[in-house]
């Protein structure tokens, strides 16, 4: 049986992001490919983490600037690693180089870290963002040259991947579009009507800051022009992990209702007749949009919240930037019921023509198997990705040895004071 092991930044949470929704289909994928997975992380455990084990998957608990890394590689011998995130490439990368170096390495973007950080940055200077912001980015650096150093890397928005290409010079061999992957039953599944829908809902994690800045904006700007047109209406918002200074947002008489942690998403996205998703800076393509989709409830976003997320068919909602656009827009599919049913109907057909998962895992499995294949090949055309690696890697092994070295001679001194 071919091994798998994953290193992840976080522990998977489907329930609490797309971020975490993403992992369980690669997962599902890999298992299905009859790997063996092994799911690593250094991060702490939390209490909305999908029960791995229950899926006959290993965690194992690894520390960063660790040996015991090492021997943990040695004794697994992973015949493909995925590296959810950069970061995570960037710490334990040269140790896979150098003690699995046949290993097949993956690296699962996500989104594009320094494309979310430049946005927001541009975005709190009240300015759009340039090419420059990019280039000039020390994360940006840092995360293409991950993307160098990996035999490949999996992009969920095709935009990120033109960016690229375009910007970077990543040759095509180095990257795979690889987006959301809904099951037929998902993507076919009965949904309520609109007169078994009530209310407007807003969704997602409150520790990712586009999220919070679309709170935001909703209560400040958004809520008071739709209120002002529906006085009756609610908005009931979800997401994991929110902040005292979210909750204390909630609002009974404004209709302004802070919910936090949902048991089940999917159900609540039914429920809603409109959902808000108004993103003012952020990468990648959006959870709670696709969700939206597939449950047939109209969305009101942005430009940003729709990136990547169009097809030849109308939006399945509105694409709205300022504060009185999104309002009428949520209004009139709130109220009119022709309209909401387009809407609805666009949704499902939009979802179906992007997320077929068949078809987006049979395009997956093709490319990894060429790339095994070819693997050796395949590096040798890669030679900035080499170039890389060997800077790169040497440079951290150094540092994370004399990290090692510092807790040792800390313990050792810590001992022997004990025993004194």
């Amino acid at each position: 049986m071919k091994k798998l092991l994953i290193i992840g930044y976080v522990w998977p949470e489907p329930n609490s992001s797309a971020a975490g929704s993403r992992m369980m289909q690669l997962i599902h994928f890999f298992q299905a490919q009859s790997y063996h997975i092994t799911f690593a992380s250094p991060a702490q455990q939390t209490e909305h983490m999908v029960d791995l084990t229950a899926l006959d998957i290993t965690v194992e608990n690894i520390q960063l600037n660790c040996t015991s890394f090492d021997d943990f590689l040695k004794q697994l011998q992973p015949n493909t690693v995925m590296f959810d995130r950069f970061m995570m490439e960037e710490q334990f990368g040269w140790r896979v180089s150098e003690h699995c170096p046949q290993a097949l390495r993956i690296l699962d973007t996500e989104d594009l870290f320094s494309l979310r950080n430049a946005r927001h940055q541009a975005y709190k200077q009240k300015r759009d963002m340039t090419d420059e912001d990019l280039l000039t980015s020390d994360m940006a650096k840092r995360e293409v040259a991950s993307i160098f150093r990996s035999d490949i890397s999996l992009m969920i928005s095709s935009v990120e991947v033109a960016l690229l290409q375009r910007l970077f010079n990543v040759d095509a061999s180095l990257i795979h579009y690889c987006p959301f992957m809904l099951s037929q039953e998902q993507l076919t599944q009965e949904n309520p009507s609109y007169q078994q829908r009530e209310d407007f809902m807003a969704i997602g994690n409150f520790r990712h800051a586009p999220n919070w800045d679309a709170v935001l904006w909703l209560k400040q700007k958004i809520w008071p022009l739709i209120r002002k047109q529906l006085p009756d209406a609610k908005l009931n918002i979800y997401g994991a992990y929110p902040p005292p200074k979210a909750t204390d947002l909630h609002d009974e008489k404004s209709g302004f209702l802070v919910k936090g942690w949902v048991d089940d998403a999917v159900l609540a996205m039914q429920s809603a007749k409109v959902c808000l998703a108004p993103l003012r800076f952020g990468a990648g393509i959006k959870g709670k949009l696709a969700e939206a989709m597939y449950c047939a409830t109209p969305s009101v976003t942005t430009d940003i919240g729709a990136e990547s997320m169009q097809t030849d068919l109308p939006w399945a909602g509105a694409i709205e930037n300022e504060p009185q656009a999104i309002a009428d827009s949520a209004v009139k599919l709130y109220q009119d019921d022709l309209a909401w049913q387009r809407a609805s109907d666009l949704g499902q057909k939009n979802a179906q023509t992007m997320y077929q998962q068949k078809g987006i895992l049979a395009k997956l499995a093709d490319r990894l198997l060429t790339l095994e294949a070819n693997i050796e090949q395949h590096r040798q055309n890669n030679f900035i990705g080499s170039m890389l690696n060997h800077h790169h890697h040497k440079s951290t092994q150094y540092m994370a040895q004399w990290i090692d070295v510092k807790t040792q001679l800390k313990v050792l001194v810590e001992d022997g004071n004990d025993k004194n």
